[in-house]
């Protein structure tokens, strides 16, 4: 069993707070990347009126579709990938957008965070976004989304984002834009992810080699009696079944 270790301090209170937006758009321009900028920057704006500056940093998955296939074949990400992982682990808070494709979320984007550490992001703000070609995927975003970062322990806002192409031009798409954005910025001034994810990291499962920044392991968390690690040391398995 993995050692759980001591949670790292929490940021100060002034310190910058830093958005992630995850983009699985792959058209140019992306519908779904202009939705996640547009409430990335309204969030900004209301943390700088809260007097809290504020980076957004972009994971397009597009480009890393081979390397997200990689990964789940081999079971170990490639330099680009982990570096997206670093910077997700890293964040403050998430905007997460995906097309919806056929009745459901984008397979590059499932595929994303199916290789995902599955402690990364736990107890972080989440804004998830959905853009389709129609409303009758209106529902994806909460019958798809949410329960797959309910299953990453993830803090998603009550608000979700769908926009279907006749909703660029309705006031009601910004009126939602600034629900969603207005809830994640109550809950980084809260600090509520912060000290959910410090408070009660020991009671939490964890896979070694984590990449989130409470969840540094060494090689005393390591099964060195399994008889994959013996073979692997130059030694031999369980005895009980050599012929």
């Amino acid at each position: 069993m993995n050692a759980s270790p001591a949670p790292q301090p929490a940021a100060g209170p002034d310190a910058p707070v830093r958005l992630v937006v995850v983009s699985a758009g792959v058209s140019e321009p992306s519908s779904t990347r202009l939705l996640a900028d547009r409430t990335a920057q309204r969030a900004v704006d209301l943390l700088s009126a809260a007097g809290t500056e504020a980076s957004v940093g972009v994971i397009e998955l597009g480009p890393l579709a081979v390397d997200i296939a990689r990964a789940m074949v081999s079971g170990f990400p490639g330099e680009r990938l982990r570096a997206a992982f670093e910077r997700l682990a890293a964040a403050d808070a998430v905007i997460a957008g995906t097309p919806v494709y056929k009745a459901g979320i984008s397979g590059v984007f499932k595929s994303f965070v199916d290789v995902l550490d599955d402690d990364l992001l736990i107890a972080t703000p989440v804004i998830l976004a959905a853009t389709a070609g129609t409303s009758r995927h209106a529902m994806v975003v909460d019958e798809q989304l949410r329960p797959l970062f309910a299953f990453l322990r993830a803090l998603p806002v009550p608000t979700s984002l769908f926009a279907a192409p006749e909703d660029w031009a309705d006031r009601a798409l910004g009126g939602r834009i600034e629900r969603a954005a207005t809830e994640l910025v109550l809950l980084l001034r809260a600090g509520v992810g912060r000290s959910i994810a410090d408070g009660a990291w020991a009671g939490y499962q964890h896979r070694f080699g984590s990449h989130a920044t409470r969840a540094e392991h060494d090689a005393g968390d390591v099964d060195v009696t399994t008889d994959l690690m013996r073979l692997a040391a130059g030694g031999h398995g369980d005895d009980s079944r050599r012929a």
